[in-house]
């Protein structure tokens, strides 16, 4: 399913099985979770992505044509972050996720939205036994993305996430086996969205506008909604910090200063590392990860984004790809 222009449909077409160069892998594509990031950049708001592309960088997939560590045969995970040059000053610093050359799967790099891909196998992660492709696609890009989320808030105790989706629903998980409390909040008004976040974990669930229950130590954003920004740091206790986890938010309005007085903080997430990855992947291995899923054909990509712009997908849509 191939982006010609942004703003306009995904379109089926047949196109060539990628070649992979020296130190790549060839693989043949089972699942791929579709991420609120594909929908910006199809909608335009991420900007001067490669054209025409194949989005989609939560892929798992079988290697047929092998490198680095990897034997066809290997089931592997293929995430956002593609390439970085490894010499920037933020490369050498251990921040490759801020590597200002940095290329990133389903935008810069062919993705997931196909039968098959390749993929710098230095880039590439070996999965942990028991999950289907289904089942750890999501953990390639809400898991990644959530866990270093997560590791932004520190050691809060009390911790509520604005937007329940896909990275929440992982993250609750990991959150109550680390002993921590979540607080849920969602679209006022969405009992199914609330019923969900209880289900999956939350401790208390409500509206993005209602007082949470206690103070908050830390608070996640993963809705793409700038004036959630406001509503946590009304609810965050002295000391506490706002962790901003997508690649693209409305603008943030104006506030009072005396909302982030007292040593509050409000921080970004930017892309991950493959330390985050590979630390996630570990917790994955003792942690099962349960997600609720809702599965397309590859031909669906078109209403599964639809749907997910709209708000209807309850946890994650994932594309099962049949080569």
């Amino acid at each position: 399913m191939v982006l010609r222009r942004q703003r306009e449909p995904l379109a089926l077409a047949d196109i060539a099985v990628p070649e992979p160069k020296a130190g790549e892998v060839l693989i043949r594509i089972e699942a791929c979770a579709v991420c609120r990031t594909d929908l910006h950049i199809v909608d335009g708001e991420l900007h001067e992505p490669k054209l025409p592309l194949v989005i989609g960088h939560q892929i798992v997939g079988i290697v047929e044509q092998g490198a680095g560590q990897f034997r066809p045969g290997d089931r592997v995970g293929v995430p956002w972050l593609g390439w970085t040059d490894g010499e920037c000053r933020y490369c050498t610093t251990g921040r490759e996720n801020l590597c200002i050359r940095a290329r990133f799967t389903g935008y810069t790099i062919d993705g997931g939205y196909a039968e098959y891909c390749v993929a710098d196998a230095r880039y590439c992660f070996s999965l942990p036994d028991g999950y289907s492709a289904e089942e750890a696609s999501p953990l390639l890009c809400a898991g990644f993305i959530g866990f270093r989320a997560l590791r932004l808030a520190g050691d809060a105790q009390r911790i509520g996430f604005y937007g329940f989706g896909s990275s929440a629903q992982i993250l609750v998980q990991v959150a109550r086996a680390e002993g921590r409390e979540v607080y849920a909040f969602t679209r006022d008004g969405d009992e199914e969205g609330q019923r969900f976040a209880r289900a999956m974990g939350a401790g208390w669930a409500g509206g993005a506008g209602r007082r949470a229950p206690e103070e908050l130590d830390a608070a996640i954003i993963f809705a793409p909604v700038g004036n959630l920004v406001i509503a946590a740091l009304r609810n965050l206790a002295k000391g506490g910090v706002v962790v901003c986890a997508g690649i693209h938010m409305s603008d943030i309005p104006s506030f009072p200063y005396e909302l982030l007085w007292g040593e509050r903080s409000i921080r970004s997430v930017a892309n991950l590392t493959r330390d985050d990855g590979r630390q996630f992947l570990e917790r994955a291995r003792r942690t099962r990860i349960q997600t609720r899923r809702e599965v397309f054909t590859l031909e669906q990509a078109n209403e599964a984004l639809a749907r997910l712009r709209a708000g209807e997908i309850v946890g994650t849509a994932v594309l099962r790809i049949a080569a």
